[in-house]
């Protein structure tokens, strides 16, 4: 594996943990070169899935993407590099649970906003505000409606839990 510091390719394997449901294997690595440790994920490749865009083009799921698209959305909040490496997981999981060939774009941007929802409020406002492409203040303010109901019903501020799985409009 190649250090992502110092680009050498000679490094050792310090820990290995696998996923609650052993679908990933974590493994922290420390460079011999410059002594520095980082993380990798091992996953099984799976038949890949595509993702049918908004102008029917199918393209290959990205998980870098997706996970670009959720550390952009929680950037400054208080979300580790492993809630985010866990969401992700758990979204291409039930991703190649629920579709064999291809999945449309607005089922994935859902279920991404559906678990930031969860996870960190503002971090799915913003992922949803880039997204749905809001044009106006009205739009942004009906995506934050629920929120706040869920908030003003004493649930403790915890988005999601009111409404279930989040799934509203399409």
């Amino acid at each position: 594996m190649r250090c992502p510091y110092c680009k050498a390719n000679n490094d050792k394997v310090i820990d290995s943990r696998t996923s609650g449901d052993a679908a990933v294997i974590r493994r922290r690595r420390e460079c011999l070169d410059c002594n520095r440790r980082f993380t990798t994920y091992e996953t099984i490749e799976e038949l890949e899935l595509r993702v049918i865009k908004k102008d029917g083009a199918r393209v290959p799921f990205d998980r870098n993407k997706l996970r670009a698209g959720i550390r952009k959305a929680c950037e400054k909040r208080p979300v580790s590099q492993e809630q985010i490496e866990e969401l992700c997981r758990r979204i291409e999981a039930q991703l190649n649970e629920m579709f064999d060939k291809d999945v449309s774009s607005q089922f994935v941007g859902n279920l991404v906003m559906n678990e930031l929802r969860k996870l960190d409020p503002v971090a799915y406002v913003r992922f949803a505000s880039v997204y749905r492409e809001f044009k106006d203040v009205e739009q942004f303010l009906e995506e934050l409606s629920p929120l706040l109901n869920d908030r003003s019903a004493g649930n403790g501020g915890r988005p999601g839990e009111a409404h279930g799985d989040g799934a509203r409009r399409g």
